[in-house]
């Protein structure tokens, strides 16, 4: 695997996690389990990187007060027992036939993220207005944080999905995007941590390829505080719509590897791009709509 591949990757994967609290991950996984990587082996390398980059990139968002602490807590600990459930899982299966279920996970992870950037996002607060605490996290719904950081511990465990269940979750409560990503790339830590460390536990580092690993590491640890410093100014729809065209196209490859659908090949990837389309101009109907 040509490795300045992988570390612009992890570059681009930090990068639009740092940004949208979400597709580390799912877009590392992505390329991995498509260039040939066992489930598992996929698993431990990407939690791996996401340690070292979600240290970077909490110690950046705590810097830029991008960080509910209470919140962090609320994620980090029932996300750490989920992520033990979706490793179980993950080491207790055989990696060929996990492999196609992988990829259908990460193609709804893929429309669950395409959905999310498919609306217009909220308006940040007036930073310039008197009543408005930019350096305070703002109240909203926690109702089923907890139930929500378990599910995304379990999807984490097996394709390094977090954010994507998360980060949305918070969003849709009412959370001020800036406080969504910092909090859930802080607790991502202590996920990736359980996630890896159970890993390495269960298969013994056996197979794990250091060089690719340390290629993300690189390409993940430079771009998590820029990340952090632009996540106030960075195009999200335009990032988040990006990384649902990636993981469509990725998995859907991955799937027709295994299922060969011979003709309809190219219906697939002609569906996926009307979806994209339709996501980039869907907005625009909205608010033509009375």
């Amino acid at each position: 695997m040509d490795l300045f591949v992988v570390a612009i990757a992890g570059f681009f994967a930090s990068m639009v996690d740092g940004a949208l609290g979400m597709g580390f991950g799912p877009t590392s996984s992505s390329i991995l389990l498509s260039n040939g990587l066992s489930p598992a082996l996929v698993s431990t390398t990407v939690n791996l990187a996401k340690i070292a980059t979600g240290l970077v990139a909490g110690v950046s968002h705590w810097r830029f007060n991008n960080i509910d602490r209470q919140l962090v807590f609320r994620l980090a600990i029932p996300g750490a027992l989920g992520a033990l459930v979706g490793v179980t899982v993950l080491a207790n299966i055989n990696g060929d036939d996990l492999r196609p279920y992988l990829a259908a996970m990460l193609i709804l992870v893929g429309l669950r993220i395409l959905v999310r950037f498919s609306r217009p996002l909220p308006l940040a607060p007036d930073i310039n207005d008197p009543n408005v605490r930019d350096d305070a996290p703002p109240e909203f719904d926690r109702t089923g944080v907890e139930i929500a950081a378990a599910a995304g511990g379990i999807t984490n465990g097996l394709v390094g999905a977090w954010g994507p269940v998360v980060t949305p979750f918070l969003l849709h409560r009412g959370l001020t995007p800036r406080f969504a990503v910092g909090s859930v790339n802080t607790a991502e830590v202590a996920v990736a941590t359980v996630s890896a460390g159970a890993l390495i536990g269960s298969l013994g580092g056996s197979g794990l390829d250091w060089e690719i690993l340390l290629a993300m590491l690189g390409g993940g640890v430079i771009a998590a505080p820029i990340a952090a410093l632009v996540v106030r100014f960075i195009p999200a729809r335009a990032l988040g719509l990006a990384v649902a065209l990636l993981l469509l196209v990725t998995n859907a490859r991955e799937l027709m590897g295994t299922w060969d659908p011979s003709s309809g090949r190219w219906a697939i990837y002609l569906l996926i791009v009307i979806l994209i389309a339709g996501a980039v101009v869907r907005p625009r109907f909205m608010r033509s709509t009375p």
